[in-house]
């Protein structure tokens, strides 16, 4: 009996060791949920603050991965707002400071101050504001229908520059739906019962299929027009508001170097641009400068989510761009 009770002690401690270690080393057991929305399809829920991996991840009131914000400007307050999917959220993998919007934060108030040393052009007032607001509402897998019922639904938070920041696959994207919330594991709309549960879960049970995501991700038509015809409404609703609008967007990792681009992504891309162009959409391709780079895959985590690294380069030419956006109106 006491033997019986020393093992059943020690299969206790054990589990209380494992369940402390999953949660302080790894953040299981406090996973970002998701909420479903009709129109935008789904979207993380509202104030969250977690650690996974190591890495720190905030959601304010508006599903933002930032923090806190007002929907007014305040007139001392230079804001953008970036949209956008993994790419522009950053995901698990991606401590809050290394995410886009907040590198675009910093690099702003540095080129602005370079040119203004360098007497390039008068400074567009960065420096001359108490603040710089990066705003960043993203969510893993969004396309460009997903991101345009966001601003629908929650307006442009009085944004001076609204970036769009999509990836080649995006033209591809499926119409908003809310299918795998609380149903796939990387869309969970509650936190599981223990840490152990959700590792247990995630490793080592297999992933459920579910029948009607195949139904979305049949759409049939053309996918590519319904998405451009979004990135034009997106346009639109910038000039309503007398925003500038800047559309970014990365390549997957297969198309740097050879053999490039698939043949329907060449088309999809051409499409694209000749959209931005009779639009007058002033758009960042890094297909090119990728190409360009020595070792382009340590701009990577994986074949599409970019690394500090990438991020960095990214937000640099956005900041620019935003620079020119802003200068070339006054």
């Amino acid at each position: 009996m006491k033997i019986a009770l020393l093992v059943l002690a020690a299969i206790v401690l054990l589990w209380v060791i494992v369940e402390v270690s999953l949660r302080l080393l790894f953040g299981f057991g406090n996973p970002l949920t998701y909420i479903a929305d009709e129109k935008i399809g789904y979207l993380l829920a509202p104030n969250q603050r977690t650690r996974r991996f190591g890495n720190r991840i905030e959601i304010n009131e508006y599903s933002m991965r930032s923090g806190a914000v007002t929907k007014e400007r305040s007139p001392d307050t230079f804001r953008v707002l970036v949209i956008g999917d993994s790419i522009a959220n950053g995901g698990w993998w991606t401590d809050q400071k290394n995410i886009i919007s907040e590198m675009l934060a910093t690099q702003l108030r540095e080129l602005d101050g370079e040119r203004g040393r360098r007497g390039d052009g008068e400074n567009f007032g960065l420096m001359q504001t108490s603040n710089v607001e990066v705003l960043n509402a993203s969510a893993n897998s969004w396309g460009p229908r997903n991101e345009l019922a966001y601003l629908q639904k929650f307006g442009t938070f009085d944004a001076q520059v609204i970036v769009l920041i999509i990836n080649t696959d995006d033209l591809f994207a499926t119409t908003p739906s809310s299918v795998v919330v609380g149903r796939d594991r990387n869309y969970p709309n509650r936190k599981p019962s223990l840490a152990i549960v959700e590792a247990i879960s995630r490793y080592l049970l297999p992933e459920q299929a579910i029948p009607e995501l195949e139904q979305v991700n049949a759409e049939a038509g053309d996918r590519v027009g319904r998405n451009l015809e979004a990135i034009g409404k997106i346009q639109a609703m910038a000039n309503s508001t007398n925003s500038h609008f800047l559309l970014v967007m990365t390549p997957l990792v297969r198309e740097i170097g050879k053999p490039g681009s698939r043949d329907y992504e060449i088309k999809a891309r051409s499409r694209l641009a000749q959209f931005t162009e009779s639009q007058q959409i002033k758009y960042i391709d890094f297909l090119s400068a990728f190409n360009s780079i020595p070792q382009p895959e340590t701009l990577y985590r994986d074949h599409i989510h970019l690394s500090p690294q990438g991020n960095q380069i990214v937000s640099k030419a956005i900041a620019e761009g935003i620079l020119d956006l802003v200068m070339g109106n006054r």
